[in-house]
C-alpha cells in the first residue's frame, strides 16, 4: 500500500449542513497504514466531518465510538481481524453499522460478499475524494435513519408491554382495518367493550389517531405482529 497514491487531487465539495442531533456523527477510519489514515482523516475534516482513525479493528472496538451515529471507512486486509471480519461481527451482534470499504486489494468475490452483507460501497484505491465523500455521507444518513427507526421500534415495544393480552388482540384487529362490530364478533365481546379496549390501547400506545396507532404497530418487528399460536 505504501508508495501508492491513496486519494486523487480532486477538491471535495463542502459537506451539507446536518440537522441538529443529540450526537454529532463521526467517521471512523480503520487502516493499518498510518499515511492512509492521516490522509483520510484530513479529507473528512476538510469536508466538515468529525473523524477518528484507528490502526486496527480491535482499537476501534475498544474505543466505544461505535455507539455514536456515523459511518466506517475500512481497509479490507489488515493484520488481525480484517474489515470483512469486523463487518460480520457487527451484523451478527445487531449493530449493522454502515461501512465503506476502501482497499487496494479488492476482487469481485470480496466485493460481492461485502455488498451482500450491507456495505454502502466497495472502493478501490486510488479513489476520487468526492466519490469517497459521497459514499461516507450516504452511510451517515443511512445510520441516522436506522437509529431513528430502532428508537421508534424500542419505544413502541415498551408501550406494547403496557397492554393486556386482550388489548393486544384488539390492537392487532384495529391494525388490520377491522370495524368494532367485527372485532366484537371475532372476540366474542360487546362493541362497548371493544371501544373501551380501543381507548385503553390508544392511551397506552400514546397514539393521537388510528393512523398513528397503525404506523406504530407496523414499526414493530414482524414476529411481534404475528397472532399468537393457538
Amino acid at each position: 500500500m505504501s508508495g501508492q497514491p491513496v486519494l486523487s487531487s480532486a477538491v471535495p465539495k463542502p459537506a451539507p449542513n446536518m440537522r441538529d442531533k443529540a450526537e454529532r456523527p463521526v467517521v471512523s477510519i480503520v487502516d493499518d497504514d498510518p499515511a492512509v489514515r492521516e490522509a483520510l482523516h484530513e479529507l473528512m475534516q476538510s469536508a466538515g466531518l468529525e473523524a477518528a482513525h484507528f490502526p486496527s479493528t480491535r482499537d476501534l472496538l475498544d474505543s466505544g465510538v461505535l455507539m455514536r451515529p456515523g459511518c466506517l471507512v475500512l481497509d479490507v486486509r489488515m493484520p488481525g481481524t480484517s474489515g470483512l471480519d469486523l463487518q460480520h461481527h457487527l451484523v451478527s451482534s445487531g449493530n449493522p453499522k454502515p461501512i465503506v470499504f476502501l482497499t487496494g486489494h479488492g476482487d469481485i468475490p470480496m466485493t460481492v460478499q461485502a455488498m451482500k452483507a450491507g456495505a454502502v460501497d466497495f472502493l478501490t484505491k486510488p479513489v476520487r475524494d468526492q466519490t469517497l465523500l459521497d459514499a461516507v455521507l450516504a452511510g451517515i444518513e443511512r445510520d441516522i435513519v436506522q437509529r431513528a427507526e430502532n428508537a421508534l421500534m424500542n419505544r413502541n415495544m415498551e408501550r406494547l408491554e403496557r397492554l393486556t393480552p386482550r388489548e393486544r388482540q384488539v390492537l392487532r384487529e384495529v391494525a388490520l382495518g377491522r370495524l368494532n362490530k367485527q372485532i366484537a364478533f371475532d372476540l366474542g365481546i360487546s362493541e362497548v367493550t371493544v371501544k373501551l379496549h380501543r381507548g385503553n390501547v390508544m392511551r397506552k400506545m400514546e397514539a393521537l389517531s388510528v393512523g398513528e396507532l397503525i404506523r406504530g404497530w407496523e414499526a414493530l418487528p414482524a414476529h411481534v405482529r404475528q397472532p399468537p399460536a393457538t
